[in-house]
């Protein structure tokens, strides 16, 4: 009964921004480091940025560093994806997931606990 349930997604033009939201429940959401993926059209699901357990330290895939800012809160049991200057290269449906913290080593799809259905973000030129 775990859920995650992403929410904010839209259709908007190149250098707007937008702000995701996962909002999760049945686990006990500090115990999880939350990431995020993407899955463009015809494209593998991509890691885009996690944040651990506590809400420090941030990690980026490099295309979007600068311009995508995760947070957590954990009274809340939800992340936040804020998502500037959009570019039509970040349309994807976009997923939230949740790794158990004591799990170690890149952040492949494989190694993630629960995922959310996704939200589609279409960003257009």
């Amino acid at each position: 009964q775990v859920q995650l349930v992403e929410s904010g997604g839209g259709l908007v033009q190149a250098g707007d921004s937008l702000r995701l939201s996962c909002a999760t429940s049945g686990l006990t959401f500090s115990r999880y480091a939350m990431v995020w993926f993407r899955q463009a059209p015809e494209k593998e699901r991509a890691f885009v940025a996690a944040i651990s357990g506590g809400g420090g330290s941030p990690y980026y895939t490099d295309s979007v560093k600068g311009r995508f800012s995760l947070s957590r809160d954990n009274a809340k049991n939800t992340v936040l994806l804020q998502m500037n200057a959009l570019k039509p290269e970040d349309t994807a449906v976009y997923y939230c997931a949740a790794r158990r913290v004591t799990v170690a080593g890149p952040w492949g799809p494989e190694t993630m606990n629960y995922w959310g259905k996704g939200t589609l973000v279409n960003v257009s030129s």
